[in-house]
């Protein structure tokens, strides 16, 4: 045991470094250091499945797929990759111990772990870009009802004498991945069925996509009727916060709801 521990830390080091790494500097992928804790304890709780047994052949084989899978990763230089082949790695030890019934009992740990692992940057990107443009548009909608005089070329709202950028980072992207692990988490531990489970997660995008479209109008009806600076800094974050917060709300009327109608079906986990 402790030769398979040396050798999956040294195969994997760089793929662990460069993801804690990950984590700490970037924004886009800070929700790691929330998700990661979150599910160890999780499985800790969860404990070993009752009548597990080891599986060294199936074990093995997802081991040497894993190994396989970083090497040629690390040859492209492809982080996402070789980070998704140390949970294979980590999930091919855990078969060889328990057997594969412990993944399907870790299946919520296991999921926040996968959302855990940044996206590839091109991947991220042509992701932002249709968000940034819905937000834009959903945006201009809002400040036409309220009747703000206001033009939309691209990713870019032009008011009378100023005009707001909805940059990659305004995208909504993060919220959207902070709402897909939270509907994850939230169904995991509230519901009880398979469909309950999805409907909720699925519910994220919309409620993601419709407030950060709310963020931008307000940005811009504050620009408009009280002042361009209301554009950056504290107040500009503190509506982000404020928004999320609703979304969380949100997601959780929509959990209770599907309780409700999961308690009128019999369980299906």
């Amino acid at each position: 045991m402790w030769i398979a521990g040396l050798a999956f830390s040294f195969l994997f080091w760089w793929p662990m470094a460069t993801l804690v790494r990950d984590w700490w500097t970037d924004p886009d992928a800070s929700q790691g250091l929330l998700l990661f804790p979150v599910a160890l304890y999780l499985a800790w709780r969860r404990g070993w499945a009752p009548r597990s047994a080891p599986q060294p052949a199936a074990g093995l084989a997802l081991l040497a797929a894993a190994v396989v899978l970083r090497c040629v990763s690390g040859l492209a230089a492809e982080p996402y990759t070789m980070r998704l082949a140390l949970l294979g790695a980590a999930a091919g030890l855990v078969v060889v111990r328990r057997g594969i019934g412990q993944l399907g009992y870790w299946w919520l740990p296991l999921l926040l772990l996968v959302l855990s692992i940044p996206l590839p940057v091109v991947v991220a990107g042509s992701l932002a870009l249709p968000l940034q443009l819905e937000a834009s548009r959903l945006g201009a909608d809002l400040l036409r009802w309220r009747n703000v005089p206001v033009a939309v070329a691209g990713n870019i709202i032009r008011l009378p004498g100023r005009s707001l950028f909805v940059t990659e980072a305004c995208s909504g992207l993060r919220s959207l991945a902070a709402l897909l692990a939270l509907g994850l988490l939230v169904g995991g531990l509230w519901l009880r069925t398979a469909w309950g489970r999805c409907v909720l997660v699925a519910a994220a995008i919309p409620v993601a996509i419709v407030l950060n479209a709310v963020r931008v109008f307000l940005t811009g009806f504050l620009v408009f009727f009280v002042s361009p600076a209301l554009a950056e800094g504290v107040m500009h974050y503190t509506e982000g916060w404020a928004l999320f917060v609703a979304a969380f709300a949100i997601l959780g009327g929509a959990a209770w709801v599907l309780a409700g109608l999961e308690r009128r079906r019999p369980a299906v986990t």
